[in-house]
């Protein structure tokens, strides 16, 4: 088994496929307006519509009613982010901080509300750990 994907249904799919564009650095590819995929080396974001909710079972999923899960990307330098989130007018939920499992840590939320967190190694167990994942 593999994880390959993580989808997050919302009401604007534009609007979610931005942001996550602006702070990956991926372009997200859009074959329609129900469905955006940014595509990174080991996993993909999707982001599908409302509208889509229905193929899977309807009420199935809801946008906007997230209050679980923290979508991470490991970024080459976090804190090189955190001043380019803040130039661009992204307020991010405090400064860039370190964590007790070796990682530099920047938290933000998605448009609707998910909370996603930037990430860069910084002690020699999770840059070791780390090492063969592109960023």
């Amino acid at each position: 088994m593999n994880l390959v994907s993580l989808r997050l249904i919302t009401d604007d799919v534009t609007r979610l496929a931005t942001f996550y564009e602006r702070i990956t650095g991926v372009a997200a590819e859009r074959p329609n307006d129900d469905f955006a995929e940014l595509r990174t080396p080991n996993g993909t974001l999707a982001i599908g519509s409302t509208r889509t909710v229905a193929v899977f079972g309807p009420g199935s999923a809801r946008p906007v009613a997230n209050h679980t899960a923290i979508i991470e990307f490991l970024v080459h330098d976090v804190d090189a982010v955190y001043a380019s989130l803040r130039a661009d007018g992204v307020e991010p939920l405090g400064e860039p901080r370190d964590m007790p499992w070796g990682n530099r840590s920047l938290l933000v939320r998605d448009p609707d509300g998910t909370l996603v967190n930037l990430f860069t190694p910084v002690t020699p167990a999770a840059i070791a750990k780390f090492a063969e994942t592109p960023r």
